[in-house]
């Protein structure tokens, strides 16, 4: 039987072996990695891969494709497609398939994790014992069931965080362009518009993608109409939050205290992955960058380095996605088609 050339480009050598692993009862396949990415200049040697898997950094366009003949199906390991050229790939009847969800219990689990460590002083505790003291005077924390944590974004993620919520005794409100009548009724989430999520909510949590529609979704005119003492968590990216809104709104007393794990324009992020990726380059703006070390030094915010994703299972899921996207692929099945 003809073997199956198979070509993954960008991968570790940890994935490299978790791969082999997860397709090893496929037969007649020939393998090959790479941890460099794929393009026009090295596409040629790889002539007679009929199965591409990639991440965003390969550029899979027309010249590539073009030295590309026996082609027919790309797995990106990736939830973004923007790197793969899909009118070119349906012109040569290419199929394609990506990973549409990974990690939305993680980021969920991080977004509670700064809650708590808000909540209950953890920072300030765990220097305290460092120094050897042991007193737990100043350190009063606060419970989280009853209090109401609002949700800007009930998608995936916004998801998993209400049913954290909700297992907390929590009230939620949410805000999100479209509303889901199932989860409202699951979790007891009360959908309502901005102004009044942000007037009632103790928490104050982002879950939306960043996009033209969505920067400084937090603002100088709106952050004045959050409720007095609130706290804000974002897990989301950066841009979300105008830095110099939140750093009046502290200073101000507006907003006691802060759980980030993305600082506004730490880099230009599409994937997560991407940060753990050899060839990932940050572009920063000077400026935000020194806002954003103001946040980070200032005792009532918790800044984590953009690591909600970052879970060994999450990591894992990818794979996972992947290879089964490859093994339908061998049955004549397509899973996570892309448009």
């Amino acid at each position: 039987m003809k073997k199956l050339n198979i070509s993954f480009f960008e991968t570790e050598k940890w994935e490299e072996k978790y791969l082999k692993e997860k397709l090893k009862g496929l037969k007649n396949l020939n393998s090959s990695f790479s941890a460099n990415s794929l393009s026009a200049r090295n596409a040629a040697k790889y002539k007679n891969t009929e199965v591409l898997v990639v991440f965003i950094y390969s550029q899979v366009n027309e010249q590539v494709l073009a030295k590309m003949p026996n082609l027919k199906y790309i797995a990106t390991m990736s939830t973004g497609f923007d790197h793969i050229d899909l009118k070119a790939c349906k012109k040569r009847g290419i199929k394609v398939s990506n990973v549409p969800y990974y990690g939305e219990n993680t980021v969920a689990e991080h977004t509670f994790a700064l809650i708590f460590a808000l909540a209950r002083r953890l920072p300030e505790s765990i220097e305290r014992t460092h120094t050897g003291k042991f007193s737990p005077e100043g350190l009063m924390g606060f419970d989280l069931k009853g209090k109401t944590i609002g949700l800007i974004g009930l998608g995936h993620i916004g998801e998993h965080v209400a049913k954290i919520a909700h297992g907390l005794e929590m009230k939620i409100l949410a805000y999100d362009p479209k509303k889901d009548a199932r989860l409202a009724k699951k979790y007891k989430i009360k959908y309502g518009t901005m102004d009044s999520l942000l007037k009632n909510s103790d928490i104050i949590s982002l879950h939306a993608p960043y996009n033209e529609h969505t920067h400084h979704l937090i603002n100088k005119d709106n952050i004045k109409k959050i409720k007095k003492g609130a706290y804000i968590i974002n897990t989301s990216r950066g841009g979300l939050i105008d830095t110099e809104a939140l750093l009046i709104a502290l200073d101000k007393k507006i907003v006691a205290g802060a759980g980030l794990d993305v600082l506004e324009e730490e880099a230009f992020i599409k994937e997560e992955k991407e940060l753990l990726a050899r060839n990932f380059q940050s572009k920063c703006d000077l400026k935000t960058v020194l806002r954003g070390h103001t946040l980070i030094y200032d005792p009532r915010v918790i800044v984590t380095p953009h690591n909600a994703f970052n879970s060994k299972e999450a990591l894992e899921r990818i794979l996972d996605t992947t290879s089964d996207n490859i093994k339908a692929f061998t049955k004549k099945k397509i899973l996570n088609k892309v448009k």
